[in-house]
């Protein structure tokens, strides 16, 4: 089949398209940013910008395909241009027309647990967004997902990152609130199948995770996963609110805005009487909610400088040896089977149970820092002579690190370069006061104690540098590290 998929770029939607590929079908990604949203499948995605609110950019979309799938939705409204109205209703209803217009005979809408009944604004958009569906010319079939879990996702990976870098996390209200977690690739599963059979026609389903569990047991539950000495605290709604929007302006992401801590007091369970779809209907058993958070815990989103704030910098730190024992090669061998002895003492990098320590290619690795909790790195790149790593989401930081080993004559360098800008507001103020000291302090302790261990005579002191990038100079480090993350994606994707 060849399925219009709507809004492929999120944590389900990209789920969803890989999914599709690995049945078999094409795709055809209608996004507003479709022509870079598709690099990460080199096969069998055909890109098509445009904005469900703007019926122009539609015009063709759907030529050809069997089924239209629409995921694009906003949970939020941010200004004029993606309210609940012009995205949720009436991008639907453009969709729904592009369909018509195209002859295609399938259309499956995805709705939210709890639209049928919902009184949040955004579960009210999706009721109507229902209805507007139910008058597709063909057939038609709406699926109700609850609360999806995945890489980057806006409540569950948001509230994992509090936990991990702050000593009390909030629970709105008194933590009782009951959902439903769905991991990602389930969602994604059920709703390839949802694509595929033809005889589900003319019906909602809803869509849920296995297990039952409430905002403070989810909390308790990732604060065993991460290690982390963590407090719980029970905030008034009020309070919590006030607090988001201070938060929200200073950059900071928080796990729940006013409108999805209205649907966490509606409820997001499959109503008592109803059946869960993903295993009466599609026959899935469903991720066990410790393993979706196990899995969640070392698959969050790289952080890449073009998300950060401030300009970008580059910092290098390098010594040489004489007469080492060990070549280029062999000293990043060390690094990579000795980097928990080479960080300073103060950079856990045990900081939570079961965490990697090698650096092996496509690994986690968590490291602990002083008042700044755990945070992220992924290996992206191993060479005989080199090492890349990236930041990932919650870390103070959005860049990469690099490691290198060379032959300089008669000696030995190695070298650790360091791209970066401060991921927030808040991370650039502790940057620019505390943080680039300890930076600073971290790598060049690394660089001695890497050159101790390649034996020889160290010919000079450490030297570091650090100088903030021209446009051009930044631009190109951006689409490097950029390319880093799509090559990734790719490997993951495995289509």
């Amino acid at each position: 089949m060849r399925v219009l998929v709507t809004g492929g770029s999120g944590v389900v939607g990209t789920s969803t398209i890989t999914a599709l590929l690995q049945r078999g079908h094409s795709v055809v990604l209608l996004s507003r940013h479709a022509q870079k949203d598709a690099r990460q499948w080199p096969h069998g995605v055909t890109a098509h910008p445009g904005d469900v609110a703007d019926p122009r950019t539609l015009q063709g979309a759907a030529d050809g395909c069997d089924a239209v799938l629409h995921l694009v939705a906003v949970v939020e409204e941010e200004g004029p241009n993606a309210t609940f109205e012009r995205v949720n209703v009436e991008g639907t209803r453009n969709v729904v027309r592009e369909a018509e217009r195209a002859g295609v005979t399938r259309f499956v809408y995805v709705s939210s647990l709890g639209a049928a009944e919902g009184k949040s604004p955004y579960h009210q958009s999706k009721r109507k967004g229902e209805a507007i569906v139910r008058d597709f010319h063909g057939d038609w079939l709406v699926v109700r997902p609850g609360n999806v879990y995945g890489p980057g996702d806006e409540q569950i990976s948001l509230l994992l990152r509090m936990i991990r870098t702050l000593p009390v996390v909030p629970l709105i209200g008194n933590g009782a609130q009951r959902f439903q977690p769905l991991w990602h690739e389930d969602a994604a599963e059920a709703l390839a199948l949802a694509v595929e059979r033809g005889e589900l026609v003319h019906k909602a389903l809803d869509l849920a995770g296995p297990e039952v569990v409430t905002q403070r047991g989810l909390a308790e539950q990732l604060i065993t996963l991460t290690g982390r000495d963590v407090k719980l605290a029970d905030v008034p709604e009020v309070v919590t609110s006030l607090g988001i929007k201070a938060l929200g302006f200073l950059g900071v992401d928080v796990p729940f805005s006013d409108s999805q801590m209205q649907m966490l007091d509606e409820g997001n369970v499959i109503p008592n009487g109803s059946e869960n779809a993903l295993t009466t209907v599609f026959g899935l058993a469903g991720t066990r909610l410790h393993q979706g958070l196990a899995r969640l815990s070392e698959a969050q989103p790289e952080q890449v400088p073009g998300e950060g704030v401030g300009s970008l910098r580059r910092k290098r730190y390098w010594g040489e040896v004489r007469g080492s024992a060990l070549a280029p090669g062999g000293i990043i061998q060390h690094l990579r089977e000795n980097f928990p002895f080479l960080t300073p003492d103060y950079m856990d990098t045990a900081a939570e149970p079961g965490a990697p320590r090698r650096v092996d290619l496509g690994e986690t690795l968590t490291l602990s820092l002083p008042l700044r909790g755990n945070m992220q790195v992924r290996v992206v790149e191993v060479e005989a002579c080199k090492v890349t790593m990236l930041t990932l989401s919650g870390h103070p930081l959005a860049g990469a690190v690099r490691f290198l080993a060379e032959d300089r004559g008669t000696c030995v360098r190695f070298e650790v370069q360091v791209y970066d800008r401060a991921a927030s507001i808040v991370d650039w103020v502790a940057m620019r006061t505390v943080g680039e000291r300890l930076q600073d302090a971290a790598w060049v302790e690394l660089v001695e104690k890497t050159l101790a261990a390649a034996g020889g005579v160290q010919v000079a002191p450490v030297t570091h540098e650090a100088e903030s990038l021209d446009e051009l100079q930044a631009e190109k480090i951006e689409e490097w590290i950029d390319g880093l993350v799509l090559e990734r994606k790719r490997d993951e994707a495995g289509v």
